[in-house]
């Protein structure tokens, strides 16, 4: 039997999910008595972890009616590492975005020029925010592919290369595209609680979102699908042999067209050039297919398409639809959503940021931290 939490780390977690944030909204969702409630929010009041705010509007003197996270108490830093291109952010303690930047790097270039390059960034973006090292509170660090996030990436442990460059912070670290989904589920999508999400960059991730949280699968390989088209005597493939943007890539380069990050793709496509346009329409379908053979099974709230061949326009998201609709059930169809990510590219980002921010208020931590017997 589990025992209940009963330290300031549970009211910490109702107050930063927005859940319960008045004295009377905890105490009904914690079934406390007013004074234990009272002890813990005098504990995380004292601690600079959460401000008291007087909604009521009434005047001078009253007690504070309502609690909020110190956003700024602290910084988090987001990576989030693709195929092709890396994208870092500096948020504040709630995960809102205070400045950011991007680099054409990414799996190809391997973890130790990724992370040396990010670190360098890092502190560029935190001098300008008026911040140090000192102020980082959590790093959340999404990678391509399949992670064990006790083991790393390609041979790479993240958080201990981050902790070694000085940046003594809880971390966070989980596939880039489930990084993704978790943002876009939370900030983007929050009334579906089913979800099928794609990253589509120069390789295509895919994680699903069940019941409101990401499914890791065993050992954090979930998402590997396979071609649609297989030729019976042929061994399969995964999806991105046919269906991604180094597909198009490579096309294009059979042609004499440089373009070797998904933004160079998305570029071409926004100019109209007709040849990529028509590329996308190819690799969008073929992806569409595959996702429809799962969607039938999984009859999700919604398909989010998010990555950045994401940003080459509706066309290339009417190509997935198509290819989605094509191969589904109606009663599958029936109010299913094929839309782009609301996120937009700074979606992983910001995922990364809410798995630091869940890693670093996770309750027992916050227990711990503040060093209460309960």
């Amino acid at each position: 039997m589990t025992m209940p939490h009963t330290g300031p780390g549970a009211v910490l977690d109702l107050i930063r999910s927005g859940q319960a944030t008045t004295r009377k909204e905890l105490i009904d969702a914690l079934g406390w008595s007013r004074v234990t409630l009272s002890r813990r929010l005098d504990e995380l009041l004292d601690a600079g972890l959460v401000v008291g705010v007087d909604t009521a509007g009434g005047g001078m003197g009253r007690p504070p009616q309502a609690f909020g996270l110190v956003r700024d108490a602290g910084v988090i830093l987001a990576i989030d590492v693709g195929s092709s291109q890396t994208r870092i952010g500096v948020t504040d303690l709630a995960g809102t975005v205070l400045d950011s930047a991007d680099a054409e790097i990414g799996l190809h270039s391997g973890p130790d020029e990724v992370l040396e390059w990010a670190v360098q960034v890092f502190d560029f973006l935190l001098a300008d925010l008026g911040r140090s090292r000192a102020d980082v509170w959590a790093v959340g660090i999404g990678v391509p592919g399949a992670v064990d996030p006790r083991m790393g990436w390609d041979d790479s442990y993240p958080p201990e290369f981050m902790n070694k460059a000085g940046f003594k912070a809880v971390t966070a670290l989980d596939r880039d595209v489930n990084m993704l989904a978790l943002g876009e589920v939370r900030l983007g999508w929050p009334a579906c609680e089913n979800l099928i999400v794609v990253k589509v960059e120069m390789g295509v991730g895919i994680a699903f979102v069940f019941g409101g949280r990401v499914y890791g699968g065993r050992r954090g390989g979930v998402g590997g699908l396979c071609a649609p088209y297989v030729d019976r005597n042929e061994p399969w493939r995964e999806l991105e042999t046919v269906a991604s943007g180094a597909v198009i890539r490579d096309r294009l380069a059979a042609r004499g067209v440089t373009a070797v990050t998904s933004s160079q793709i998305v570029s071409l496509a926004q100019s109209g050039d007709y040849y990529t346009l028509s590329l996308l329409d190819d690799v969008g379908e073929d992806l569409g297919v595959a996702l429809g053979r799962i969607a039938g099974s999984l009859n999700p709230d919604a398909i989010i398409i998010g990555g950045t061949l994401a940003q080459a326009g509706e066309r290339f998201i009417g190509a997935i639809r198509a290819g989605i609709i094509s191969h589904v059930l109606p009663f599958t169809r029936r109010g299913l959503i094929i839309e782009r990510g609301r996120l937009g590219i700074q979606g992983g980002v910001r995922g990364a940021a809410l798995a630091a921010q869940d890693a670093l208020f996770d309750i027992d931590l916050v227990n711990n931290r503040l060093r209460q017997d309960i």
